[in-house]
């Protein structure tokens, strides 16, 4: 098993196990840490989605942050087990772990959200579909922030919707959080 560790708030220097897989790789601290002090004043009791949860970094610290509910989404048999086995060893009730396909449980999902975190496998178009898919049917509202995180250079095309707020990279990775210009 690997481990990450949850940067601040409740649950700060916390450990989450997840499973050896090369597609599961969890946002670098230095990008989570720059972040989640983006985030800060947005997090208080907010709605939030970690879409492919993978190592569930990024949805639990938001919950350690203050998130008032976080829906985490994964569909390998084995994080799923080490994200149940993280939220109960936290007590972190207000996450909800769903074992499901991210794409296909999202064309069928129509909550609002006020956080969404899209960071899955880099490798095709699942962060391409998974924005399309936020972007209809009032997923988001005015004050949503939507992070992004994608192979360092290789930067999705973004439909003029969407405005980049900020940016960030560490090692490989690139990331970026993004605000729908038509939210309700």
């Amino acid at each position: 098993m690997n481990e990450v560790r949850i940067i601040g708030g409740l649950w700060k220097r916390r450990k989450l196990q997840f499973p050896n897989r090369p597609e599961l790789r969890p946002t670098p601290d230095r990008m989570r840490v720059t972040l989640f002090n983006w985030l800060a004043a947005l997090l208080d009791g907010a709605r939030c989605l970690d879409l492919f949860a993978g190592s569930g970094a990024l949805g639990f610290e938001a919950a350690s942050r203050g998130a008032g509910a976080v829906t985490l989404i994964e569909r390998d048999a084995q994080a799923i087990a080490a994200l149940r086995e993280s939220r109960t060893k936290l007590g972190a009730d207000r996450c909800e772990i769903v074992k499901a396909d991210a794409t296909e449980w999202l064309a069928r999902d129509r909550s609002c959200w006020d956080v969404v975190f899209l960071d899955p496998p880099f490798d095709g178009p699942l962060l391409t579909r998974s924005l399309a898919l936020l972007a209809r049917d009032h997923r988001l509202h005015a004050s949503s922030r939507v992070y992004i995180e994608f192979r360092r250079d290789e930067a999705p095309p973004l439909d003029a919707d969407w405005a980049v707020e900020k940016a960030t990279r560490a090692g490989d990775s690139s990331g970026r959080l993004l605000r729908w210009s038509h939210a309700g």
